[in-house]
């Protein structure tokens, strides 16, 4: 019944701009950590941004100074913002939540993740 949903991806100019939004529908309890990770055609899946519960932040070498990650805890909404976007950005967007299921007794989370949302920047 959980799923995330990605939204925001598209085409894109080198040096432009994208943010990306994930919401998380269903029956939540609540959200250990949300973000974003990325993969290209033939590479692999690797971590961009994640925020935590408690606010803190972790990012991919090649997205810091450029990318910010934030959330909205009333919504279960995360976004990610993308300035001066490089055509190696140029990768599937797929959302990440620990997210813990409404209904039982647990404080723990599982795992959920998007179908993701291509984001291309051309040259």
């Amino acid at each position: 019944q959980v799923q995330l949903v990605e939204s925001g991806g598209g085409l894109v100019q080198a040096g432009g701009s994208l943010r990306l939004s994930c919401a998380a529908s269903g029956s939540i309890f609540g959200v250990n950590s949300m973000g974003w990770y990325r993969q290209a055609p033939g590479k692999q899946r690797d971590l961009v941004a994640a925020i935590t519960s408690g606010g803190s932040t972790n990012y991919a070498d090649s997205v810091k100074g450029r990318f910010t990650i934030s959330r909205d805890n009333a919504k279960n909404t995360v976004y990610l913002q993308m300035n001066s976007l490089k055509p190696e950005d140029t990768a599937v967007y797929y959302c990440y939540g620990d997210l813990i299921p409404a209904g039982g007794w647990q404080d723990y989370g599982m795992d959920y993740w998007g179908k993701g949302t291509l984001v291309t920047v051309s040259s």
